[in-house]
């Protein structure tokens, strides 16, 4: 058994760390200074007083928060194992670009601690999800097959290299189709809100797209919940893009997209609230009211 601390406790590093759980582990978190959200979605971790007392105790940190919050929160624990005496294994699990990732993982190793590139692909897991359809984790690093070999229920592994950088580079790549192709039709059933000629688009576009058009109410409102973070990854994205030699201005541009999406009255709601919100019209008439 081993103590995995997770950094930090939201919809889905609770659910990461509940299937650790299941798996046999111990899995710690701190919710001193979260939201009252955060708290409830933490429930069923053991919670400790502070991040010193979480990283002191552990075999693996997680790291996972929003992209633009990677380096301050590894800076604060790699300060915490500094202060504990301790050198765990980091995991960094957020939506970063290869380049981002490869300073982080020079900082980590440069404090005497592991380091493993994390991405996760799909969405929050659950203890005994069927494990052909369960969310992926890649993983890439000197330790990433520790990291894999670690018993969980609920999600699946997969190490795809030695080298930081390039877990991350599957999620840069998939990422960019999965949120990309949301923001085109938000973009697209927006403007045709707009127009007064959604059932038309909506009815064109469900010819060769039926599922997609079923679901682009819930889908819209989910993403818009998640618009501020998604700001910063599709940055990340935009780099990555930059740096392979492809066009970064298109992710810049998407970019774009959900920050100001985040400005609208729909991105006010929690990921909770917009999933059970699937009427399109009431979606793109939230979407239109900004500040």
């Amino acid at each position: 058994m081993s103590t995995i601390a997770i950094v930090s406790p939201g919809a889905m590093g609770s659910a990461l760390g509940r299937c650790w759980q299941a798996g046999g582990h111990r899995v710690v978190a701190t919710v001193s200074g979260r939201s009252e959200r955060t708290r409830l979605l933490a429930e069923d971790l053991e919670l400790l007083p502070d991040l010193d007392a979480v990283v002191a105790v552990a075999d693996l940190v997680v790291s996972i928060c929003p992209p633009d919050r990677a380096g301050p929160v590894l800076e604060a624990v790699l300060a915490a194992a500094n202060r504990s005496g301790v050198a765990p294994v980091v995991l960094d699990a957020n939506a970063l670009s290869p380049t981002t990732v490869a300073g982080l993982a020079s900082r980590t190793t440069g404090a005497g601690c592991g380091f493993v590139d994390g991405a996760v692909s799909g969405g929050p897991p659950v203890s005994g999800a069927d494990p052909t359809q369960s969310t992926m984790v890649y993983l890439s690093g000197e330790r990433a097959d520790w990291v894999a070999g670690l018993a969980r229920d609920g999600f699946r592994t997969r190490v795809v290299g030695p080298d930081p950088g390039q877990a991350s580079g599957v999620k840069m790549c998939t990422a960019s189709v999965y949120k990309g192709t949301t923001a085109l039709w938000l973009q697209a059933l927006e403007t045709a809100h707009a127009l007064g000629v959604t059932d038309v688009v909506l009815a064109d576009l469900a010819e060769s797209e039926p599922d997609r058009a079923r679901q682009a109410g819930r889908a819209i409102a989910l993403a818009a919940s998640k618009s501020s973070r998604f700001v910063a990854e599709m940055e990340q994205i935009a780099q990555t893009q930059g740096v392979a030699g492809a066009s970064p201005e298109l992710f810049e541009g998407m970019a774009a997209v959900y920050a100001r999406v985040a400005r609208s009255e729909l991105a006010r709601l929690s990921p909770e609230a917009a999933r059970s919100l699937g009427d399109l019209e009431r979606v793109l008439a939230l979407l239109a009211r900004g500040d």
